[in-house]
């Protein structure tokens, strides 16, 4: 059995989330914790910048993908934790820059807190994938 995305009829069709997705019994899951613009010497990247950050962040998640030989297509749940006051066209713009034209993306959930961890941090993004 594969991964069955699922965009019922009578809900929004979005080209950038699945509104479900059901998981093959079995399937090997890589759990990828939340991922910061923060390089590899642990500098912050873009500070103030949310877009660079959201580059950076996205970046750092592609590296654990395919650590685990695994890529953006089998992403299943991407969760996005940001700071309440970023502009979210900005951050949305790099991960469609990202994403492109994909088809089956993943489901969604975006979070806006007062803050996070490290008071530069402006997004987080963590996410399950299927391996292959």
């Amino acid at each position: 059995m594969s991964i069955v995305h699922l965009n019922p009829a009578g809900m929004y069709q979005s080209p950038v989330f699945s509104q479900g997705i059901i998981l093959p019994a079995g399937a090997r899951t890589l759990l990828i914790g939340g991922q910061n613009g923060v390089n590899a010497r642990g500098e912050i990247v873009g500070k103030g910048d949310v877009a660079r950050q959201t580059e950076q962040a996205l970046s750092n998640l592609q590296m654990v993908l395919a650590a685990a030989g695994a890529r953006l297509e089998d992403l299943v749940k991407v969760t996005i934790i940001m700071q309440q006051d970023i502009d979210l066209n900005a951050a949305f713009g790099a991960w469609i820059a990202v994403w492109g034209t994909r088809g089956n993306p993943p489901t969604v959930t975006a979070l806006r807190v007062v803050g996070l961890a490290n008071p530069d941090f402006l997004i987080e993004i963590e996410a399950q994938a299927v391996l292959p």
